[in-house]
């Protein structure tokens, strides 16, 4: 299961120029920032296992509450970023970031690769949907199933951090994240047949990662 309410998920890819500054930067600096705020309980890093997969990073916070997420502790670091925060995300890439709420998660822990279904839905699919992620996360060597949705304003809304940035594309307003042990127990997942007759509309964009790092709950210096 995640370890909070709500999640920070974040889809980007990177600059070649920019690569080597991009690890090192969220290694020391971004990842053990974000999971000191008062709230955040873990964050990790994954990398695109497939060509078919874009933008190549995902990386996603979990937090306690949506409430951590919209408050000052957060705000105060998104209006206040580092030079070398606005340095490495000057390199960034077809980036998009969703605040949400997580609606549904099962599973007995982290998986070493992780599918992201990204889509649109109604409210009124929500109880379908959750359905068909839960029982996704009773096949064999699945790890985890989760379901959120975002608030669309959270997810939206301008700061320091993001102002005068182009690489900012629409933010996903569902997503389902099924984790796993290896790649192949993911390969006949939730096909995109079965998330429309549930409800979803629109592009579902999937992707496959692997997990590069994860960090918990510490002090930022610690």
């Amino acid at each position: 299961m995640l370890a909070g309410e709500a999640v920070v998920a974040i889809w980007n890819g990177i600059a070649e120029a920019g690569r080597a500054q991009f690890y090192d930067w969220h290694l020391h600096e971004h990842i053990p920032e974000r999971v000191g705020i008062p709230g955040f309980l873990r964050g990790r890093r994954y990398i695109a296992i497939d060509a078919a997969t874009h933008p190549e990073f995902f990386t996603l916070y979990e937090a306690a509450t949506m409430q951590v997420l919209q408050g000052h502790d957060y705000t105060d670091r998104l209006n206040a970023p580092t030079p070398w925060t606005k340095s490495a995300t000057a390199h960034f890439q077809e980036t998009a970031r969703a605040l949400a709420r997580v609606l549904d998660s099962s599973g007995p822990g982290m998986g070493g690769v992780m599918l992201t279904l990204r889509f649109a839905a109604t409210p009124d699919a929500t109880t379908t949907i959750a359905d068909l992620v839960r029982a996704a996360g009773r096949a064999p060597r699945i790890t985890g199933a989760h379901l959120c949705r975002a608030d669309d304003d959270a997810s939206g809304a301008t700061t320091a951090e993001s102002k005068g940035r182009t690489d900012i594309q629409a933010p996903p307003s569902w997503f389902a994240l099924i984790e796993a042990t290896d790649a192949a127990a993911l390969a006949t997942t939730l096909p995109d047949t079965t998330l429309q007759t549930a409800g979803a509309h629109g592009p579902i964009h999937r992707g496959l990662y692997q997990l590069e790092h994860v960090r918990t709950k510490t002090g930022f210096g610690g």
